[in-house]
């Protein structure tokens, strides 16, 4: 593929340009690794190294074209120079340039928020596949294009990876796309350039502050999100969030609202719940779900919503809704012979596991034992720790403590750091088990029929994450192993 210069850099703010525009480039990279000849290189300070140290090496390697924010002391006669305010802003906008900006050429809905996002882009791609469209999906467990499958690596992928794969989208017939949107894909201008038909908020709850540091700042990032929509497409806010109402002030899009408890454009109550499912009273409709859990009513509601903003039926939105199921690791419900029930859920901010302890004690008897185990990332916001355990010990009969993807950090010491939350009435309910497999195995032991067990924190993940290594694991099937061993009395 090959594109000019001058057509890349189009509504790129260029502050100063040294060389020609009237060249051909062939590919765009911010990795110095992969530039070379006739290739154009963005430089971009990133949180482990700046680009900017490396435009010797890639001028050098042949590189037709550098971004920048800061031009280097000596120049290649061979080479254009381009300099910008923010070179990973650029870097967004060339991209769609240089795919020939794929994102206005389907409906392009992007959600965020801390949690709810992977659920509802995957209702809507489902929801669009049974509607006869063929949709693609961005997630943290998968991309999708029509019906083949491409394996997810991060929330949101870099501005190259994310427009290649709308260029594939739309090469393939896709007439839509639902995106995850994180913060910080927006904070790194990996978004910028794409062209989006909605955006949806969830909600925005207290995380990513080993990356963002202050709650505002992480508040911001999101917001900017919607700030940024064009005056054509719908901005959807939960406003039964406190925050939900801030999302709208300041965008161009048209706004519209959706909640359970406060007046909005779409609403929703529970009529009944169990851990079957629910039925729901949605703008007037009476409906049935197999999905379980208030939180599932907003990602089903924010679904129902932004389908009829993008024009679809009520009744076949509805009809098309009623069969879905939960979507992987979120409230996965297993249930034994002897009837014990087992939730595998991705729960793993305080709120999340609030949401989904409460959706559990809504539906229980309060006669049988409630076992959670639950742990905490390593290298990530240390604050969520105690805060985990607190609310773990204080909605739960039973706790066990115990590692989540440590990374690099000892194991012993983030459950120590959690032990801190578990107040001293809770003590006697609580136990330490390091080994995540130990731990589900204790819990699937303790069980007795009736009883519920939640298995916290990682959710449709098939890995642990230890001292830089990935180790097969996988909540769901550990969770089934064990209830079996316990029916058969092993």
């Amino acid at each position: 593929m090959k594109r000019k210069l001058s057509d890349i850099l189009k509504n790129v703010e260029v502050l100063e340009i040294s060389g020609s525009e009237n060249i051909e480039i062939t590919s765009i990279e911010f990795d110095s690794r992969k530039a070379g000849k006739g290739s154009l290189f963005a430089a971009i300070k990133g949180t482990k190294a700046d680009g900017h140290n490396y435009i010797s090496d890639v001028t050098k390697a042949g590189a037709a074209a550098i971004v920048c924010e800061k031009l280097p002391s000596q120049y290649s006669k061979n080479t254009t120079y381009i300099k910008v305010k923010s070179s990973s802003r650029a870097f967004g906008i060339m991209a769609s340039n240089f795919f020939d900006n794929p994102s206005e050429k389907l409906k392009l809905v992007g959600v965020t928020g801390t949690n709810g996002k992977t659920t509802i882009v995957t209702l809507l791609y489902d929801l669009y596949g049974k509607l006869g469209f063929v949709p693609g999906l961005l997630s943290t467990i998968r991309v999708m294009i029509g019906e083949k499958t491409i394996e997810a690596t991060h929330t949101t992928p870099d501005a190259l990876q994310l427009n290649k794969l709308l260029k594939q989208m739309v090469d393939e017939g896709c007439s839509h796309c639902f995106m995850e949107v994180s913060s910080h894909a927006i904070d790194q201008h990996r978004i910028a350039g794409l062209h989006f038909s909605g955006g949806i908020f969830t909600n925005i709850t207290h995380d990513h502050l080993d990356y963002h540091k202050t709650f505002d700042e992480y508040l911001k990032a999101k917001k900017k999100f919607f700030d940024d929509l064009p005056v054509l497409a719908f901005a959807l806010s939960n406003i039964d969030d406190k925050n939900g109402l801030v999302m709208l002030q300041n965008t161009k899009a048209i706004k519209k609202a959706y909640s359970l408890k406060r007046p909005s454009d779409f609403r929703a109550k529970i009529v009944e719940s169990s851990f079957e499912g629910m039925q729901l009273n949605i703008d007037g409709e009476e409906f049935w779900t197999k999905m379980v859990g208030k939180f599932n009513v907003y990602n089903l509601l924010a679904v129902y919503a932004s389908a009829i903003l993008l024009g679809k039926d009520k009744q076949e939105i509805l009809t098309a809704l009623s069969t879905e199921e939960a979507v992987e690791g979120r409230f996965d419900f297993i249930r034994s012979q002897n009837n014990v029930f087992g939730i595998v859920d991705y729960a793993h901010t305080p709120d999340a596991l609030k949401n989904v302890l409460d959706t559990i004690n809504s539906i229980r008897t309060g006669n049988e034992e409630l076992i959670t185990v639950v742990g905490a990332g390593g290298d990530r916001d240390t604050a969520k720790r105690p805060a985990m355990a607190r609310i773990a010990s204080k909605k739960s009969t039973r706790v066990i403590l115990t590692s989540d993807n440590p990374r690099s950090e000892d194991p012993e010491e983030i459950i120590r750091q959690m032990q801190k939350g578990v107040g001293g009435e809770n003590y006697m309910k609580v136990i330490s088990i390091t080994n995540r497999k130990e731990a589900i195995k204790t819990a699937c032991a303790l069980a007795k029929p009736g009883d519920i067990i939640l298995v916290a924190g990682k959710g449709h993940e098939k890995y642990q994450e230890i001292k830089g290594e990935r180790h097969h694991f996988d909540d769901k099937e550990m969770i089934r192993e064990y209830l079996l061993m316990n029916v058969n009395g092993n």
